[in-house]
């Protein structure tokens, strides 16, 4: 991807988008060790957030590559922007230009974008695709395009400047805003 350098730094919410809890059993979300991966090679500094105390976070993130960090933000009612601020504090970021949240939280997104960072929203990863429960496993597959359609929707209405399903788009997504903020464009 030729935009890395256009990009400060990435956050991920925790739940839901890098981690998913497979019969409450913690593991990568697919597509999440590859990003990480391909952000890492292109020195796109990474960081998880989430508002689980730390040793939840820790419990859930002990799936993801060592050199992650984290930022536990326990206490901090989101959307509240301070904890995406925390966060790029955290790595050292010089700058919030050309910084992207990705989530299927809400709430977080919301933050996000309260911080003034681009924003990409994950509709399968929304509350409303949680492919871990119940509701989800009995619903057909045409239901399921159905809430995810419903996700989307939810997602751009919150003011999201991307939505895609999962994160093996990433990369093209961040293309993308790497060619909206190159023509000026600002979260």
């Amino acid at each position: 991807m030729d935009a890395a350098p256009d990009f400060t730094a990435v956050l991920f919410g925790l739940r839901g988008c890098l981690v998913q809890a497979v019969n409450g059993t913690p593991s990568p979300a697919p597509g999440a060790l590859a990003t990480l991966a391909s952000l890492r090679q292109r020195q796109v500094p990474c960081i998880w957030l989430d508002d689980l105390n730390p040793t939840q976070s820790k419990r859930l993130a002990h799936v993801l590559p060592a050199w992650l960090p984290g930022h536990s933000v326990n206490g901090v009612r989101w959307p509240a922007p301070n904890a995406c601020w925390q966060a790029l504090m955290t790595l050292d970021s010089e700058r919030l230009d050309g910084c992207v949240l990705v989530s299927g939280d809400p709430r977080l997104l919301q933050s996000g974008l309260n911080a003034g960072l681009w924003t990409v929203g994950l509709a399968a990863c929304s509350p409303l695709c949680d492919r871990s429960s119940r509701r989800w496993q009995a619903m057909t597959p045409q239901e399921q395009e159905l809430a995810r359609g419903k996700a989307t929707l939810e997602l751009f209405n919150l003011g999201v400047h991307s939505v895609i399903d999962h994160l093996e788009a990433l990369d093209t997504c961040l293309q993308d805003i790497a060619r909206r903020r190159r023509k000026g464009e600002k979260p």
